[in-house]
């Protein structure tokens, strides 16, 4: 437990109202803009976590007990006192005090940001559940928290890259100076989670949760994936009268089934957003409440959640946001006058070289939308009992073979495959492309990821009842280049939800796949004709679409890579032989 609530010398503004916090972002917080919907965006230097300046306080004997590099604490003590100094010498700071969870299981916390971070400490309290949520009455007394976030955005310490993430286990805080992103903080209390929850008995999942009614009782599932695999918009998705929305990013399971929820709102992606596509992301983000991140607006302050290279007249437009977020100003001239143009700087992908990342806008936007502004969501003082937990892969190329749907009738082969936390990386990772495996989807979890895999065996030996699936939400054959050239298909957010649909209501008819043992959609029968209506044979059983086209031999070279890869990635975290077999079929 934290005791010295206010270790600072300095004023505290604490709980400050959220029309107090939108003023001190646009007084304080560089690059913000009022949007024509009255919501403020902030354009942010850093377009997604920094990772690599991420460590754990511990010495450098332990880092094989932590899935984060490790940084000795003498070391650290220097920026931390740095930080301090900054703090004092600024002289005032938000305090949000406020719960990551409801109930039981809840965990008090303490955000403390200066001034230029107001946008991030807004963010953050639409989060955070608030005290008189979850103090019974007791709001009045002192606050008590049990995690610390110290984030200072402006503070850019002597170091290479001059961003660093400390995270002290021990005390249960955490030190965040010089990233800009609203991640960073959200993120800060949820590792900790993962640690204390993982001490607790139970195990933080990188997941959404959607309310599932079944024979008349309300039940949870719980979708895994990393980001940019559609979590957010699975969990949103509706599947008739059957779903409503529990949470979107992370939540922690109990022996039993037991399911805790963290967060009071949503953090989405907003590229390629639509009304049509995802109305309840899209309406909430419109939604003044919400405070939105990294998301293109035209002169008039509307949205543009489709923008991608700017034209030179545009950069100029955006001259000034873009010089607050370190963008060249000669580089930017050269673009804007046309003696550079885009031709000259951008890779066969499409991506910028360094140092003309103005010339592109992130796909990685966000909106915070609170869950007051979220349509049909399920009642958070009332979740039940996990009885479906799914993993998403968006599998992408000319080799993604991953089936729409699968289910696992051994728990020990859900455990490799949602151990591997396979996908292709999207905006969400810069400009890293490719195939990547994260274990359990789960970049926060702070321990040897190999501890994962033990404590879900041990979980899934206290839950038998439990249905476990994985879909793949992006390509078969194809990406979208290629889909629009007539070969592949895409996993369209329609065949996801008749795909979860038929799941739910337990009409579709299995058959064992006959490379890795798991169970896939048996397109040949009768029973399954309404879903084979609805989704493309291909998406269902891949296999068939590579033998249809001539291209068996990429299929099969496919099973035979993933199962080396995937026996070679689970040894790497020392999982069980049993598990690795089960899971290569």
């Amino acid at each position: 437990m934290i005791t010295d609530l206010h270790p600072f010398r300095a004023e505290y503004l604490t709980n400050p109202p959220q029309r107090l916090l939108r003023e001190l972002a646009k007084e304080h917080t560089p690059a913000v803009v009022e949007t024509a919907v009255g919501n403020l965006d902030k354009v942010a230097r850093n377009k997604e976590r920094q990772a690599k300046y991420t460590f754990i306080l511990a010495p450098q004997t332990d880092a094989g007990l932590y899935s984060h590099k490790v940084l000795p604490r003498g070391e650290a003590q220097r920026l931390i006192a740095a930080q301090a100094a900054y703090i004092e010498e600024r002289g005032r700071l938000i305090e949000v005090q406020g719960w990551v969870g409801l109930g039981p299981r809840a965990v008090p916390v303490q955000w403390l940001y200066t001034l230029e971070g107001a946008n991030i400490a807004g963010m953050q309290q639409v989060l955070a559940f608030p005290r008189k949520d979850q103090e019974n009455g007791s709001s009045h007394l002192p606050f008590a928290p049990r995690f610390r976030v110290v984030y200072t955005p402006d503070f850019r310490p002597d170091v290479p890259g001059g961003q660093r993430i400390l995270v002290d286990l021990e005390q249960y805080t955490t030190y965040i100076m010089g990233p800009d992103y609203f991640g960073e903080s959200k993120k800060a209390a949820l590792r900790m989670l993962n640690h204390w929850t993982y001490q607790q008995g139970g195990l933080t999942l990188h997941a959404g949760a959607k309310e599932v009614t079944v024979a008349g009782r309300r039940v949870s599932m719980t979708i895994m994936g990393l980001s940019g695999t559609g979590k957010t918009t699975t969990t949103f998705s509706k599947q008739g009268a059957l779903t409503r929305p529990i949470q979107d990013d992370m939540v922690t399971l109990w022996p039993g089934g037991e399911l805790s929820v963290t967060e009071n709102g949503c953090f989405a992606k907003t590229f390629g957003l639509t009304e049509e596509s995802e109305p309840i992301i899209y309406r909430g983000t419109l939604s003044s409440e919400a405070w939105v991140e990294n998301v293109y607006t035209d002169r008039g302050g509307h949205y543009d959640f489709f923008k991608t290279l700017l034209s030179p007249s545009e950069v100029a437009a955006k001259r000034a946001l873009l010089l607050g977020t370190g963008s060249d100003p000669a580089r930017m001239d050269a673009y804007i006058s046309g003696r550079v143009k885009a031709q000259d700087i951008l890779s066969a992908q499409g991506e910028p070289e360094d140092g003309w990342d103005f010339v592109k806008w992130t796909e990685n936007g966000r909106s915070i939308i609170p869950m007051s502004a979220i349509e049909g969501a399920a009642d958070l003082k009332k979740v039940g009992a996990v009885e479906y937990m799914g993993i998403l892969n968006r599998d992408e190329g000319a080799d993604a073979c991953t089936p729409g749907i699968v289910r696992f009738d051994d728990p020990r082969q859900a455990a490799g495959f949602f151990m591997l936390g396979e996908t292709t990386k999207t905006s969400a990772a810069g400009k890293e492309r490719g195939k990547t495996r994260s274990p359990f989807t789960q970049p926060f979890f702070p321990l040897a990821h190999g501890l994962q895999a033990r404590r879900f065996s041990e979980l899934a030996a206290t839950m038998p009842h439990v249905d476990l699936w994985m879909m793949n939400t992006g390509f078969v054959g194809g990406d979208t280049f290629s889909v629009k050239e007539g070969e592949g298909f895409k996993v369209k957010i329609r065949h996801s939800s008749a795909m979860l649909e038929a799941l739910l209501a337990e009409t579709i008819v299995w058959k064992r796949d006959p490379d890795f043992g798991y169970l896939i959609v048996d397109v040949d029968h009768p029973d399954n004709a309404d879903l084979v209506a609805k989704v493309p044979v291909a998406i269902l059983n891949p296999r068939s679409h590579y033998e249809a086209t001539g291209k068996l031999e990429v299929y099969e070279t496919w099973v035979r890579e993933m199962k080396a890869g995937r026996a070679d990635f689970l040894r790497s975290y020392g999982v069980d032989e049993e598990i690795i077999a089960t899971t290569n079929g």
